[in-house]
């Protein structure tokens, strides 16, 4: 394998994702990197995301069919989505006591699992309607 270089341009996006209280989309990467680089262009955050996503430092997250991104190493976890400002957090605690191997009937065995919960953050909660 080939060692590839760092830029300015990955550690920025790679600080973006660390930082993040939960998955990014591309444009929120794009978003929140520009205040650091102000001439970073949409394709070297795509080109970027699918570099780190190869080298195993970010991986991608489905919600509601929209790829959004962030960093590897967060341990077992999931996703609260935001019906009203449409952030997702990361929830740290596990909703579903549902332990790998776990034989439901007919036969199904469980593997892993993901859930997403939806509803409002705290933020939007406080706020009026």
């Amino acid at each position: 394998m080939t060692a590839t270089r760092t830029t300015r341009q990955r550690d920025v996006i790679a600080h973006v994702l660390e930082g993040a209280e939960g998955p990014l989309a591309v444009g929120d990467v794009h978003g929140r990197a520009l205040s650091d680089l102000p001439g970073l262009g949409i394709a070297t955050v795509y080109r970027t995301l699918k570099l780190l996503t190869e080298q195993g430092r970010i991986h991608p997250v489905t919600l509601d069919g929209e790829t959004r991104y962030e960093a590897s190493g967060k341990g077992h976890h999931h996703h609260f989505s935001c019906t009203r400002c449409g952030r997702v957090f990361t929830l740290h605690t596990c909703p579903v006591a549902l332990p790998r191997g776990t034989v439901y009937p007919g036969g199904f065995i469980v593997e892993a699992h993901e859930v997403t919960l939806y509803g409002q953050c705290p933020q939007c909660a406080a706020a009026p309607a």
